[in-house]
């Protein structure tokens, strides 16, 4: 066959090709379908890293709804809507989980030993059970650590710079947090390694919280060390009862502080989730996250409220104020 007449073959043979089944070759690529798993109980409460997410997604071009589909779920702090949110997430096959907390990755690991899961904020990996090793996760987990423990002793070497008649310490956390008794135990060795005596608050509700902070404030403890998704979650209420009952209170999460803490020292926490959204990159792009090392903080973040301070008549050292990340005024 000549040239000429093979590319004229081949022309009528495009031309007389179905319109439908032209389309259908050319949108045959699959869009993603990634499920979020917060800890929350809506957007609202979880805008401040939502929106992080989001960016986090679009600045490695993918826009939802368009080349990707993000299906947030929010479980308000329930361990029985975890449950639901992971096996729904598991039965509809989406390409990714992308899990907040230690208690969504478990439920998520629980529900499913194939989909790939990435964790955002999680204590200790290893020890949670989620990943064999930081260096080879080896299971269908990965993401990051947040060595949360590993730094009480700093945070409360800081806290006592700007409190330095600590000596009791009330440590609230929820129970349901499978860190909670991690962070417990971490800040009790650093309390006790400072000769400050410390006393155990669990709270699961709202009501608890104000309940709890009426309570050390009557048996004058002189600060509160915070732990536990659910105090993330009621920052607003925390800081308020913080400043109406005039007890300095210490979290290790930077974005609580506005809202009426006084301290906070920890993990960058946005900057965990901008990385969170790189794993989920990778994944999508055919990494195994078996073989995706777990990411250990590379930053820890002073946050100071000088506001705070001054209602509680506290003056911040002139060292930690040229120290701290963020001063809010």
């Amino acid at each position: 066959m000549r040239r000429r007449d093979f590319i004229i073959l081949f022309g009528s043979a495009v031309t007389a090709w179905p319109p439908a089944a032209l389309a259908q070759q050319t949108h045959t690529k699959k869009i993603p379908r990634v499920g979020v798993l917060w800890h929350a109980a809506n957007a609202e409460q979880e805008d401040v890293y939502l929106r992080v997410v989001t960016k986090a997604f679009a600045d490695l071009g993918y826009v939802d709804g368009k080349n990707i589909l993000l299906e947030h779920r929010f479980p308000a702090e329930q361990p029985d809507r975890f449950r639901a949110f992971a096996r729904e997430f598991a039965e509809s096959k989406v390409d990714v989980i992308l899990a907040v907390t230690t208690l969504g990755a478990k439920e998520a690991k629980q529900a499913t030993n194939t989909i790939p899961i990435v964790v955002v904020l999680d204590g200790d990996p290893v020890a949670n059970g989620l990943v064999e090793s930081l260096a080879r996760p080896g299971g269908n987990v990965t993401g990051l650590s947040l060595m949360s423990v590993d730094v009480s002793g700093k945070r409360l070497a800081l806290f006592r710079e700007l409190v330095p008649n600590l000596s009791r310490l009330a440590i609230m956390v929820d129970p349901r947090d499978p860190g909670g008794p991690r962070m417990r135990a971490g800040y009790e060795r650093a309390a006790k390694a400072a000769t400050v005596s410390t006393q155990y608050f669990g709270v699961t509700t709202p009501d608890e919280i104000e309940q709890a902070f009426s309570t050390i404030s009557r048996d004058s403890f002189d600060g509160v060390a915070l732990a536990g998704p659910l105090l993330f979650n009621e920052r607003v209420l925390i800081g308020a009862s913080a400043l109406k009952h005039r007890v300095p209170t210490l979290s290790l999460i930077g974005e609580m502080v506005p809202h009426g803490l006084l301290l906070s020292y920890g993990q960058d926490f946005p900057d965990f989730f901008r990385r969170s959204v790189g794993y989920v990159d990778k994944i999508l792009r055919g990494a195994n996250p078996a073989d995706l090392p777990v990411e250990q903080p590379t930053h820890f973040k002073l946050v100071i409220n000088s506001k705070m301070a001054k209602a509680l008549g506290i003056t911040i050292p002139q060292s930690l104020l040229i120290t701290a990340d963020e001063v809010v005024e």
